[in-house]
């Protein structure tokens, strides 16, 4: 995926934000001192002292949007990663929209870079010029012989800091057409030694999380929540909370999604809920166990499909299939699974002197928490005030469509008299187990192949809950009654395959389900990949060599895909593992990155599994922060091997049975020995890194599995086969 504005409608906008901000200048036309900053554009403020700050219109959740977009604006503008800083945007989406997501704020879909890349060095590159503009005009000076590095503009025989400009380029209309540094130019875009802007603020305990708010006078909220998802609160009985010290009172929700429990600090609130009894109304929560729902799920896939994702003939399917040498069929199966960020869910609202609020919160969507903050408070957009904190992860779990935590914590505020600060604080055991969910997923694939091993023709059901329907996104996002995040990488596969067929069946669902790392990918990814080793393996042929025939003779999607799938294959030894080690390998596109891994295991599924190496070649385009896609890809690598080798919700007539991580384990250091990533050189506009390392994973491990042992359809592996070292 590639975004990019004009530069005339950025730069309209750019010049509407310089004209209604200040800088504080004296009447020789000098900056006054402790002046506010110049805000240039949207994007770019420069301090007195010549500090430049980029407004960074995504949030920090770990991903590096922080010192990737800074990046693009150190670049055009020219100065040094160490002599500019970054603060997050506002809530206001009129400027800092997310421009794959319309007129919302946002960050996801591992769109920060692919739609910010060409906006934010527009930004930098205008700074620049208006910099060099002043400078000209105060030396008397052609502008064209000018440059601005380092932060020093020099030129015609002058040299000076841009500080000594500020002020003039402040009173300037931004250029209609900055001129943008050619790739060849460049000094930090690309440079592997451009290291993250976060990391020492996050090491040496500076940055702040929004759990470390804490206000003066502030109370603590936590929720008593349903045990099964979607009952409701009629009453409760506070009685043995009251001899909590520390205890304040407890209140039903407005919504009654459950008992609010405040307490002067974390732990008495959470003490005084543990003493709290209520009584719930369950006749619409989830009531079925895990065992009902595979069940539903299994019988939807074997049935005739709701939807013809792609409109294919699938009579023709079928018959291609019917007379096909041999075929190829499985039946798959994927649990829930939790999101599980290391920071567990947390906000703070307080009443601002104007009569507005002011939300502290690691917001991932701001637009969705804004308007339901007016909506609850009976407030003006501009009267709702969001202040963006460090998120330690979400994975998904931050963006949801109802803004539950937020509204949860501004019904608590909205029950008080206001006077008090209130911290909404989610405990582990809440997240796990009344949050949201990936989706439960079964898919059944037949495949045919002709007499040469050729795929003849390839039928592929998959049955889900879905995450759009019931929201305020399914009619911008549910077309022809079919969610696309339940279909993405295998009804859109760049592989070649004849006589496809891809049919869907929704599932009812009264499990809250939500994106999780690489959404539809997660199970597409797997099935379409571990299906390709099967069909290679019926075929008698090398399994890198049976996927590069279906991308032969293909356009760009095919021609990227094959060069990580070579890469990887190159890079890994392909076919060359030590005695006592097999490999196995995957290659998917998704958010408009190319990924290729090849996971080398020792041991045995009986005796366990050791993952020895990953090795991963990516393709996304321009790499803004080589250093920063490394991270993400062994991330996302780690997340995808971890959630697949051991991780599953499980519900009992509804209620959770995971709670923490004894019982729903994260990934250890241990558990892969080395992961080596390799990025393509390209030219093309970047795209995202955040989840497409992910999907690759565990169809590779799974492949590297069944190259000596069992073909594991049905996760997580641990329950069903596999033991790891």
């Amino acid at each position: 995926m590639t975004l990019t504005t004009s530069r005339r409608g950025f730069l309209a906008s750019a010049a509407a934000a310089a004209a209604v901000l200040y800088v504080g200048v004296r009447p020789n036309g000098a900056l006054a001192a402790g002046a506010a900053p110049a805000q240039l554009n949207p994007f770019v403020k420069i301090s007195a002292d010549g500090t430049v700050t980029a407004i960074i219109k995504h949030f920090e959740k770990g991903q590096g949007p922080a010192t990737g977009l800074t990046t693009l604006i150190a670049e055009e503008l020219g100065v040094s990663m160490d002599d500019i800083q970054y603060e997050f945007a506002p809530s206001d989406a009129a400027r800092y929209a997310n421009l794959a997501f319309g007129q919302m704020q946002g960050t996801g879909g591992s769109t920060a870079m692919a739609n910010s890349f060409m906006q934010y060095r527009q930004a930098g590159a205008a700074a620049r010029e208006m910099l060099i503009q002043a400078a000209a005009e105060a030396w008397g000076a052609d502008a064209a012989a000018l440059s601005l590095e380092d932060g020093i503009i020099t030129g015609a025989g002058q040299s000076a800091p841009i500080a000594d400009f500020v002020a003039a380029a402040a009173q300037m209309e931004a250029p209609a057409e900055p001129r943008l540094k050619d790739p060849s130019a460049f000094r930090l875009i690309g440079n592997p030694q451009v290291k993250r802007k976060d990391s020492l603020p996050k090491t040496n305990g500076t940055a702040k999380f929004a759990m470390d708010l804490h206000l003066p006078n502030q109370m603590v909220a936590v929720i008593l929540r349903s045990p099964r998802m979607g009952g409701l609160a009629n009453g409760f009985d506070d009685t043995g909370a009251k001899a909590v010290k520390g205890y304040i009172r407890a209140a039903v929700l407005p919504n009654q999604a459950g008992v609010a429990v405040y307490a002067e600090n974390t732990w008495a609130a959470f003490q005084a809920r543990d003493a709290i009894t209520a009584d719930w109304d369950f006749s619409n929560a989830e009531n079925r166990s895990s065992d009902q729902i595979r069940e539903e799920l299994l019988a939807a896939v074997n049935a005739e499909p709701e939807f013809n994702v792609t409109g294919a003939d699938h009579a023709a399917t079928t018959e291609q299939i019917a007379g096909a040498a041999q075929v190829v069929e499985q039946t798959f199966y994927f649990p829930l699974l939790a999101h599980a960020p290391m920071e567990p869910l947390t906000c703070t609202i307080e009443a601002d002197a104007d009569g507005g609020v002011t939300l502290h919160d690691g917001c991932q969507f701001p637009s969705g928490p804004h308007m339901a903050l007016a909506q609850i408070f009976q407030l003006p957009m501009d009267k709702v005030r969001i202040r963006t904190m460090f998120a330690g992860g979400s994975f998904g779990r931050r963006a949801t469509p109802t803004a539950d935590y937020q509204v949860e914590a501004a019904l608590a505020f909205a029950l008080t008299d206001r006077t008090r600060p209130v911290k909404l604080v989610w405990s582990r055991e809440d997240d796990i187990t009344g949050g949201y969910y990936r989706p439960a997923v079964a898919h059944r694939v037949r495949v045919g192949l002709d007499a040469e091993g050729n795929i003849a023709g390839w039928d592929h059901r998959i049955a889900a809950q879905s995450i759009l329907k019931g929201t305020a996104f399914e009619s911008m996002m549910v077309h022809g009654g079919v969610d696309h995040s339940s279909v993405e990488g295998a009804a859109d596969t760049p592989y070649r395959i004849p006589a496809q067929f891809t049919g869907l069946s929704d599932v009812a669902k009264a499990t809250p389900v939500l994106w999780w790392r690489s959404v539809g990918h997660t199970h597409t990814a797997y099935v379409m990949e571990v299906m390709m080793d099967e069909a290679a393996r019926a075929a008698g042929r090398d399994p890198v060599d049976f996927r590069l025939a279906l991308l032969e003779g293909g356009g760009a999607d095919q021609q990227r895909l094959a060069g990580v799938l070579k890469l990887a294959a190159e890079k890994a030894g392909w076919g060359s593992a030590p005695e006592g080690r097999s490999q196995g390998i995957a290659v998917h596109k998704s958010f408009g990155s190319y990924v290729a891994e090849v996971v080398e295991v020792s041991g045995s599924a009986g005796d366990g599994v050791k993952i020895e190496k990953v090795t991963c070649a990516v393709d996304c385009g321009i790499a803004v922060n080589p250093d920063v896609i490394k991270a993400q890809m062994e991330g996302g690598i780690g997340y995808g091997l971890g959630h697949a080798m051991r991780n599953q919700i499980t519900l009992t007539e509804g209620v959770v049975d995971q709670s923490n991580f004894p019982d729903y384990e994260p990934l250890r250091i241990g558990d892969i020995g080395a992961i080596e990533v390799h990025i393509v050189p390209s030219a093309e506009m970047p795209t995202g890194v955040g989840e497409p390392g992910t999907p690759p994973a565990a169809p590779a491990l799974a492949n590297a599995i069944a190259a000596d042992g069992p073909r594991v359809t049905e996760l997580p592996m641990n329950l069903n086969g596999v033991s790891f070292a």
